[in-house]
């Protein structure tokens, strides 16, 4: 049999594939030849065995490449596309399709009157708006609830923009979202869904805060979650929210909240009490009971953060004419995770850093600056936390384009 001085791919524990560069491919192919044609053979790439050679040597880093690619599909940490769908149906997942915005509204009107889910809203853009969650106007006179866009998809939503009633309904007198929409995303990104893969691999579990979260983010339409706990006898204050002894916190964006409640029912610890803003009756599932015991949960809708961005670019004369507008585009796209990224989510911490590939993608730009800031907060930092009782939201008019 014979031998070939071409080194092969190799797999090594600490390092895993090993694949040669295309000079030491070329070496040895050049090896090869010069042993088929007896030696003294001239190595030179610009006489015809020398064009073999590096032909020859080009096709096989390629293909060695081409192995490469596959061998990374089957790590859940780097595959894509079809192969990252394969990964995730051996957990019962599929890759999420476009989500909407979702908005809280302010609902205004006569105290007792139910605002039913599917109720409608408008914004000033005539996008529409349906209610995921039934809520009462309280006796203040007021009650938040919230709508989400019936189109998929990133559509900005900025503060004040859902001022009007699509469909009327009796003693409901006004709409109106004092923060910015929590913006939706395109087909669920692989970096976003291996961040839910992840996380579901508790979905089986119980009385785990995994478990919460697995069970919480398998619930249609949610698009972020936060789970934590106080197991202390005295209340504890975790991310700016202060917990309750012995209690689960739940935060979720999107979803039923009828379905929210008993996915966390269904997962906490007997005993653990809620924290939160949203309470919501649901009845024993288990069928042991007739009639049915009625139980309380609560959980968290935080509260939206409209974040700000300050881009300073270098006016260097060439740069397109609509460039703040390619620029805004991309730090949203970038926000919402729709570039392939991680997106901004509940209780983490957003990393100006984060957006600099981004604006950068749109043009040759030279950056001078990019900074970020939120509500109340001028956007002069680097990084900014996200309390676990907030959701990171971003409109258009407050991403501003500086030339110096």
């Amino acid at each position: 049999m014979s031998t070939s001085s071409v080194p092969t791919v190799q797999f090594s524990p600490a390092q895993r594939l090993i694949l040669p560069d295309v000079p030491t491919v070329l070496a040895g192919i050049q090896a090869d030849f010069n042993a088929a044609f007896g030696g003294n053979l001239n190595p030179a790439l610009n006489t015809p065995q020398g064009q073999l050679a590096s032909s020859e040597a080009v096709i096989i880093a390629e293909h060695n490449a081409l192995f490469a690619h596959y061998v990374n599909q089957i790590d859940p940490d780097t595959a894509s596309g079809a192969m990252q769908d394969c990964i995730g149906r051996i957990y019962f997942l599929d890759r999420l399709p476009a989500t909407p915005t979702t908005v809280a509204v302010l609902c205004t009107g006569l105290s007792g009157v139910i605002i039913p889910v599917g109720a409608k809203v408008s914004d000033t853009s005539g996008n529409i708006y349906t209610c995921t969650g039934e809520g009462i106007i309280g006796l203040n006179g007021h009650v938040t609830l919230t709508f989400a866009n019936t189109k998929n998809g990133p559509i900005s939503c900025a503060p004040s923009s859902v001022n009007a009633i699509y469909q009327a309904i009796p003693g409901w007198d006004t709409a109106l979202n004092p923060g910015a929409g929590v913006v939706g995303s395109n087909v669920e990104s692989r970096a976003d869904f291996e961040y839910r893969r992840k996380g579901s691999v508790a979905l089986n579990a119980v009385n785990s805060l995994a478990s919460i979260y697995a069970a919480v983010f398998d619930v249609d339409g949610v698009s972020d979650v936060y789970v934590t706990e106080n197991n202390k006898s005295t209340a504890l204050a975790i991310g700016g929210v202060a917990l309750a002894p012995h209690s689960v916190y739940v935060a979720v964006v999107g979803g039923l909240a009828s379905d929210i409640a008993m996915a966390i029912w269904n997962k906490k610890s007997v005993g653990a009490g809620y924290n939160g803003n949203t309470t919501v009756q649901i009845s024993d599932p288990s069928g042991n009971y007739s009639p049915p015991p009625i139980y309380s949960v609560r959980f968290q809708i935080p509260l939206p953060l409209p974040i700000k961005f300050h881009v300073k670019i270098a006016n260097l004369g060439d740069l397109p004419f609509n460039v703040t507008t390619l620029i805004k585009a991309a730090i949203m796209s970038a926000f919402s995770g729709s570039d392939g990224g991680p997106r901004a989510r509940i209780g983490s911490t957003i990393y100006a850093s984060r957006f600099y590939a981004a604006v950068a993608s749109v043009a040759p730009i030279s950056i001078v600056s990019l900074t970020i800031g939120a509500a109340g907060l001028s956007p002069t930092l680097n990084a900014l936390p996200i309390g676990i009782g907030r959701v990171p939201t971003l409109a258009e008019n407050n991403i501003v384009v500086t030339t110096v």
